[in-house]
């Protein structure tokens, strides 16, 4: 018998979806938070296709919106299993929200936390943290998604300034609301003929303003989504995050964390249509039966069950082993992805057939949870990219297959 498995150790004991004291105090806290106020507003900002920012702030008092933030910025100091946690919570009532939430917490405030330096961290992060700011990423561009590298926004030196020009879209918390910017966002800009920079660009600053509002989208719309215009908008040399060039390690190093949590989403979408689609088939009676005695029902939801349970395995456990600074779950992050974005489209879309006509109105959730699943197969890593990565990735390093 080999150490690991010496008798004396409890690891058989372990809750991988839960593993220590503080673990089960954040489930506490989430399953309340979303059963009180996530859920009662979920409807209705899915309609109105507005953010809901006293909700966001809510979130921030309770210290959700800093759960991977060290405790020296205002955040709990939790990690990737907190974080998986809390986007799985979220994303069984509001994706949406949990998408705004995650694009302000992942993509900026956790992005900041591990490539920022402390002076940054500390400016802008215990405001992030309390959701006193809304925070984001820019990225995205019109004419460039996953090729980064044929991003055309500029950022040229001048004196201790750096000017930036170009176009952003797609970004989540780009606005509040279709007048108002979001406070500050990382944004990725060409600072050479191959090298890409980020910067700290506050809404204040002269030249950025929004552009076009996106509105009427298939799903998430409770997340406001805008393009962005930087039109020589002058940034601090202090406002460089990290140095010039690095722009291109920050993003794969945040990639691993935005990808797990994006996944997380999935298991959320996931979890709720199986509980909708139980529930009904228990309750509603076809041919003097409940549906759950037939057999087409049966493997829906057995199928479902399946596919949920597996996925959340794999998140978790990848999360388990994610180093914040060190990384090193690259092929597992873009794997988690790729299987838990198509397992939350399967599982709302097998809801709704399971519902039938109801499943296909609004008073059942599912036909919402099947809109916003698509865009876990586009956002962060299209299906297409990860199966790209994980076949080079597999091609490079045959004991990932061990």
């Amino acid at each position: 018998m080999s150490e690991s498995m010496s008798p004396g150790q409890d690891w058989m004991g372990l809750d991988l979806f839960a593993p220590s004291d503080e673990h089960e105090m954040l489930a506490q806290t989430l399953r309340a938070f979303v059963e009180q106020e996530v859920e009662p507003q979920a409807a209705g900002s899915d309609r109105a296709e507005s953010f809901n920012r006293a909700l966001f702030k809510k979130a921030g008092d309770l210290g959700l919106l800093g759960v991977t933030i060290p405790e020296a910025y205002g955040g709990a100091g939790l990690d990737a299993v907190a974080a998986v946690q809390l986007y799985e919570a979220l994303s069984t009532s509001d994706p949406g929200f949990g998408l705004a939430v995650l694009a302000h917490s992942v993509l900026f405030a956790h992005n900041l936390a591990i490539n920022g330096s402390d002076e940054q961290c500390r400016r802008f992060l215990p405001k992030a943290v309390s959701g006193e700011s809304v925070a984001g990423m820019c990225m995205t561009e019109p004419e460039a998604g996953t090729d980064v590298l044929a991003m055309r926004t500029r950022a040229e030196r001048d004196g201790d300034d750096w000017v930036i020009d170009g176009v952003k879209t797609y970004i989540t918390n780009g606005g509040v609301n279709d007048t108002t910017l979001g406070d500050v966002f990382i944004v990725y800009a060409r600072t050479g003929e191959k090298s890409l920079s980020a910067f700290l660009v506050e809404k204040e600053m002269a030249g950025f303003r929004l552009g076009q509002k996106w509105m009427d989208k298939l799903g998430m719309r409770s997340s406001f989504t805008a393009e962005l215009v930087f039109d020589g908008v002058r940034v601090p040399h202090a406002n460089l995050m990290g140095s010039e060039g690095e722009g291109v390690g920050h993003m794969m190093r945040n990639l691993e964390i935005e990808r797990l949590t994006l996944a997380a989403q999935g298991l959320g979408i996931a979890q709720r249509s199986l509980r909708v689609m139980v529930d009904y088939a228990k309750e509603r009676q076809s041919f003097g039966q409940p549906l759950q005695m037939f057999g087409q029902i049966q493997r829906y939801i057995a199928e479902t069950f399946s596919e949920y349970r597996a996925a959340r395995s794999y998140v978790y456990d990848t999360a388990r082993r994610h180093s914040f600074v060190e990384g090193g779950q690259r092929v597992d992050a873009d794997a988690t992805k790729l299987l838990a974005s198509q397992v939350a489209k399967r599982a709302a879309d097998a809801a709704i057939q399971v519902l039938g006509g109801a499943g296909y109105m609004g008073e059942y959730v599912v036909e919402r949870l099947w809109r916003d699943a698509k865009l876990l197969e586009i956002g962060g890593g299209t299906l297409e990219a990860h199966q790209k990565n994980i076949t080079k990735d597999l091609a490079r390093d045959a004991s990932l297959l061990d």
